[in-house]
């Protein structure tokens, strides 16, 4: 017999609509929407510099490719943690760091990527963790507590 711990039900939308929520929600939805629009605008301009070698190489096709996606990830892991789902907050505390550190040691490490991608990785970095600091904050860890 393979027995299921049955999921936790959403929060509810009282808690959700209580002013400390709304305010990290509002703040996180910002700053991952900023993430998300910076890796969408560098991948645009990566296109249109993609004549020159010295700015743009396949590290940085691939590097600004993965950030994109992740960004789009974590918008929709904020999005739905925001309309009460536990599993997209959990995935979003996982995924919020774990970009952070890559974003590190793109920073840190010398290698194929230009100073332009660093400095724009570095602003996402920050954004991210602002999320990190809201996401992990004690309003919302007690909201997302299972019950």
């Amino acid at each position: 017999m393979n027995a299921r711990s049955p999921r936790p039900a959403a929060v509810p939308a009282e808690a959700l609509r209580h002013p400390r929520s709304l305010k990290a929600f509002r703040g996180m939805k910002l700053l991952v929407g900023g993430y998300l629009a910076l890796s969408v605008l560098t991948l645009a301009a990566i296109y249109l510099l993609r004549g020159d070698a010295a700015v743009v190489n396949d590290a940085v096709w691939v590097r600004a490719s993965i950030v994109a996606a992740s960004a789009l990830l974590t918008y929709t892991f904020t999005v739905r943690a925001a309309r009460g789902s536990r599993g997209a907050y959990r995935r979003l505390r996982i995924v919020a760091p774990l970009m952070a550190a890559a974003i590190v040691l793109v920073i840190a490490v010398p290698g194929p990527f230009p100073v332009w991608l660093k400095v724009e990785q570095g602003v996402c970095g920050l954004g991210l963790l602002g999320v990190i600091a809201v996401a992990n904050g004690s309003h919302l860890r007690a909201l997302f507590a299972a019950r």
